[in-house]
């Protein structure tokens, strides 16, 4: 299992390109931690992990962001948060996107637990008592 402590901003680059390392195979991943975890922080530190010097926000309203990386390669950022019924997902054509071939980052990806592809990397944010962040990510089949 991946696991990395993150004590300061400065950290993200170098543990979001561990993160892509360690997973090469891999194209979905799922983002998990509460509001204010450091979910869209860590996402941006992947996206330029991967090449993208993209401004990358959270696609909150828009529930999804496309980002490309120098090499002309797509990645997606998703946030479900605001997501009230599954319909909206098959609504954006999430399907599309997911089984793409491109990097897909997802944000809450909870709400729409039911959709997700059978493997994908499921990656935990977890506030410590010192606001530092626990980090952690394995494959889930």
């Amino acid at each position: 299992m991946f696991s990395r402590k993150v004590t300061s901003l400065s950290e993200l680059q170098g543990v979001a390109k561990e993160l892509i390392s360690e997973f090469q195979e891999e194209r979905v991943f799922a983002f998990y931690g509460k509001m204010g975890a450091g979910k869209t922080t860590f996402i941006q530190s992947v996206c330029r992990a991967l090449g993208s010097g993209d401004n990358v926000t959270s696609p909150t309203f828009a529930l999804i962001n496309e980002y490309n990386t120098a090499d002309m390669e797509s990645i997606f950022h998703f946030d479900f948060y605001r997501i009230k019924e599954l319909e909206e997902a098959f609504d954006l054509g999430y399907e599309d996107y997911i089984y793409s071939g491109s990097y897909c980052l997802i944000e809450w990806p909870e709400m729409i637990d039911p959709l997700l592809p059978d493997t994908i990397v499921e990656v935990k944010i977890e506030v410590q008592e010192d606001e530092s962040r626990i980090i952690t990510a394995e494959k889930k089949h």
